[in-house]
């Protein structure tokens, strides 16, 4: 009898880990989990991004993945709601990182009215400069900001699937979202 009953707690408790594991708002959760852990997959795509970026040298690149890291593990986020019709579901997500947007407005700005700073001796603008100026300027971000996302996941086979994110949405991850 007591088997019986050990075998049917058990049955249950994994159907009960499989369902709340299958939500819309776990799948968004695990997705913001890859960012703040780091995750092979996350570091790939930011890998590809900066060695396949030509306006910074390899120390800049190193820089600026380190920048991206902080980014990542210091990026904090409250689910608002979740909505599920059918196939279909929205996660709203609150999220707040560094806002690194206004660094580079900023940096933007004192260039326009500071040309002569990062002119090269034949008067060009030397774009290594300017690249560890604004790196400079990133790396002492504090301020953070606020922003909210709707994620929007397709059940397939049974199996909620998160739909790519837009580059609005990736940017605000990035802290690089101008509104």
């Amino acid at each position: 009898m007591k088997k019986i009953i050990l075998c049917l707690s058990i049955i249950l408790l994994l159907a009960g880990c499989t369902t709340t594991v299958n939500t819309p708002t776990k799948k968004v959760e695990d997705f913001m989990s890859k960012y703040q852990n780091l995750d092979s997959e996350v570091m790939s795509q930011l890998d590809n991004i900066v060695s396949n970026d030509n306006t910074m040298k390899d120390d800049q690149k190193k820089d600026y993945t380190a920048l991206m890291k902080k980014q990542y593990q210091n990026l904090s986020y409250k689910i608002k709601d979740e909505n599920i019709e059918d196939d279909n579901a929205n996660v709203t997500v609150e999220i707040e990182v560094y806002d690194y947007k206004s660094s580079l407005t900023k940096s933007e700005q004192y260039y326009n009215n500071n040309k002569e700073e990062f002119m090269d001796k034949e008067n060009n603008l030397d774009e290594s400069k300017y690249m560890d100026y604004k790196i400079e300027e990133l790396q002492k971000v504090s301020d953070r900001k606020k922003y909210e996302i709707i994620f929007t996941l397709t059940k397939e086979d049974d199996e909620w699937v998160m739909d790519n994110i837009n580059d609005s949405d990736r940017e605000k991850l990035h802290g690089l979202y101008e509104e």
